[in-house]
């Protein structure tokens, strides 16, 4: 990053902390990078998380599996935070989702209701139960969603991720809203599409078309990704609230018409 934030002293939580290369990954290393000590939510994957619990060390870094749709894991989460670093966590990132694909005549119900669940259910319950922590001990706090330029552009075969993405924006918006009261501030980040090893082999033509559109030329990385979230995070945005900022390479500059 070219300018430095220094989260001393503040703990964070980023959920989806899954493998090494994920972005999920990249904001818990950028966090502790600016010195935060962080607590990395993972359901299945937990590599990434244990690489920065060896990285920075356990007085750093605190893993926590959970399902972030269940509200009981959700809580647990959050005493993980408190236990581990003896306070309630300032800075919250959903970052956890999934990025299935299927057509809108053959996505079954359970499909839908699965995307649904784990891309905006699970940022309304860390949002919610975040913010009852923060309101209790009169504390102001940071929460920053990851959501996607799919939200504002939809595309093909991902009718529910669109769907989702979309509301998480309109969650942000309502979240800050209604917390502002309480000094919590709520904003996004819409990735375009982010590098991650082989991406290039394995759908070459959707690299190709993305690299031709984005006025930069290229893919975005989870650095990138990472960075915005750090500054919607930090004092340099204290009066930035239900905000979405696009992380895309300049994509959607692109006229389709």
């Amino acid at each position: 990053m070219s300018w430095t934030a220094d989260f001393s002293g503040a703990v964070v939580v980023v959920t989806g902390v899954g493998a090494s290369h994920s972005i999920g990954h990249a904001i818990a290393d950028a966090f502790l990078t600016a010195h935060a000590r962080v607590v990395c939510q993972y359901r299945r994957d937990h590599t990434g998380a244990v690489a920065l619990q060896e990285k920075y060390g356990s007085e750093r870094v605190a893993t926590c599996q959970a399902d972030l749709t269940v509200s009981t894991d959700v809580d647990a989460m959050l005493d993980t935070a408190e236990q581990s670093f003896a306070s309630v966590p300032t800075v919250l990132v959903n970052n956890a989702g999934v990025y299935p694909l299927a057509s809108v005549l053959e996505m079954s119900e359970a499909e839908f209701s699965s995307v649904m669940q784990s891309n905006v259910h699970s940022v309304h319950l860390c949002t919610q139960l975040l913010a009852r922590r923060l309101q209790a001990g009169k504390m102001g706090g940071a929460i920053v969603n990851i959501a996607s330029i799919e939200a504002h552009q939809p595309a093909s075969m991902h009718a529910h991720y669109c769907a989702s993405k979309a509301a998480v924006l309109m969650h942000t918006r309502a979240s800050a809203q209604e917390l502002g009261a309480y000094g919590i501030r709520v904003n996004s980040v819409s990735p375009g599409l982010i590098y991650r090893p082989g991406i290039e082999n394995a759908w070459p033509d959707g690299v190709q078309r993305y690299m031709q559109a984005a006025p930069l030329s290229r893919l975005g990385q989870p650095s990138e990704v990472a960075a915005a979230v750090l500054f919607l995070s930090s004092d340099a945005a204290q009066w930035v609230s239900g905000a979405d900022l696009v992380v895309d390479g300049g994509v959607r500059t692109n006229n389709s018409f």
